[in-house]
């Protein structure tokens, strides 16, 4: 679980799309993870990723059936620019408007001028879909994470993600701001507190997304819903901020 790959060139990390559950699709490349949210009046893109990734992703988009256009909000998680590089690129394409948490809306501005600041507790509703946000600094001292229901099946689903989980700024040197690790432990704490049935990653590692997506395509087994990943995510998120600490 949770295996990282690297490649030398962007289009080496290209992942055919698909549909995750109900309405929640994969858009992305192994390096930056994108998802779409069919709200039945519009889409809801989260994080674009890098910039020069983004012709893989608009063609991942119309593969799935929409187009740019579709797009009506581009959340993005935190300011990294593996999520937020191709963000002005995508909403001059698509005319969508644009999120991300306020904390982190200054820093973001390198890429792209925010339309929507988002705090704590913030919904954000589209045809048939209402996101809910939460502040989880840590990674960065604005990152969100957020969850939604969807439906398949006749069953209804919780759709999470934890908005930025990555550990290299954690550690000592490279830290995003000061309190960075005390926030990132509290942050877990809250996230601990959801109910989500469909852990969808903020990269593709943080929940086997190539692997399991590869296993939807070729037997329809969805290994998407399991309602205990999304605790085991967390464990596996504090246990290595345990060794960040360790090291300094």
């Amino acid at each position: 679980m949770f295996e990282r790959k690297q490649f030398e060139n962007i289009w080496e990390g290209r992942i055919e799309p698909f549909k995750i559950i109900g309405k929640v699709y994969f858009a992305g490349i192994f390096q930056a993870s994108t998802h779409l949210i069919d709200t039945g009046d519009g889409l809801i893109l989260i994080d674009p990723g890098y910039r020069d990734g983004l012709y893989l992703v608009i063609d991942s988009i119309y593969k799935l059936g929409f187009k740019p256009e579709d797009i009506k909000y581009v959340i993005n998680t935190h300011w990294h620019g593996d999520h937020t590089e191709a963000t002005r690129a995508l909403t001059d394409l698509s005319g969508a408007k644009t999120l991300i948490g306020e904390y982190d809306a200054q820093r973001a501005e390198r890429y792209f001028k925010p339309d929507i600041l988002i705090h704590d507790g913030d919904t954000l509703t589209l045809g048939n879909i209402t996101v809910t946000f939460m502040h989880t600094p840590g990674h960065t001292k604005g990152t969100v994470s957020f969850f939604f229901d969807t439906e398949e099946g006749g069953k209804v689903y919780r759709v999470g993600m934890f908005g930025g989980a990555g550990a290299n700024t954690l550690t000592k040197g490279c830290f995003d701001y000061d309190n960075c690790r005390e926030d990132y432990r509290k942050s877990i704490e809250r996230l601990r507190g959801e109910r989500v049935d469909v852990f969808i990653g903020n990269h593709v590692w943080n929940n086997d997304t190539e692997k399991k997506g590869k296993v939807l395509r070729e037997t329809g087994e969805n290994l998407f819903i399991d309602s205990a990943l999304w605790g085991r995510f967390l464990d596996f998120c504090e246990k290595r901020l345990d060794e960040k600490i360790k090291e300094s």
